[in-house]
């Protein structure tokens, strides 16, 4: 694999992560939330990703120059979960039915934390595979002088 391979997976790792990271601020953002423009709670919203092989034109598929098994990873869509609401007493509550529940999304904001630290975790991971292959290349150009 050539080192811009190496920073073409890296880099879309972190355009990846960005949507993930944008979704988790959003799920915690609203973990309250109890009424939407679509109506009732909001809901949880999830990234998925999805991968292709990491090659520039056609002619590298042609070729089969590039590592058979180097992929790019992307967000491929968000979805919306589809768990039902948590019914909580709150008859107080302007958005409580007529026995007094009020229907709040099933956020864990404590997951939401996790999932986040585990996507900044990766982040980071790229950011310094991106680093160490700058460097190497930085090398590779001392050697010639």
């Amino acid at each position: 694999m050539d080192l811009l391979t190496s920073l073409k997976i890296s880099s879309s790792a972190l355009n990846a992560n960005k949507k993930k990271i944008g979704a988790i601020n959003s799920n915690i953002a609203n973990a309250q939330t109890t009424r939407t423009a679509e109506g009732g709670p909001y809901r949880r919203k999830e990234v998925v990703f999805g991968s292709e092989p990491a090659r520039e034109t056609f002619g590298d598929i042609l070729e089969g120059e590039l590592a058979e098994h180097a992929q790019t990873v992307h967000a491929t869509e968000v979805i919306s979960d589809n768990k039902p609401p948590v019914l909580k007493y709150d008859p107080t509550h302007p958005d409580a039915n007529e026995q007094g529940y009020v229907a709040y999304p099933d956020i864990n904001v404590m997951v939401e934390m996790a999932d986040l630290i585990s996507t900044q975790r990766s982040s980071e991971a790229n950011i310094n595979a991106m680093n160490v292959t700058k460097r190497m290349a930085l090398k590779a150009l001392e050697i010639g002088n």
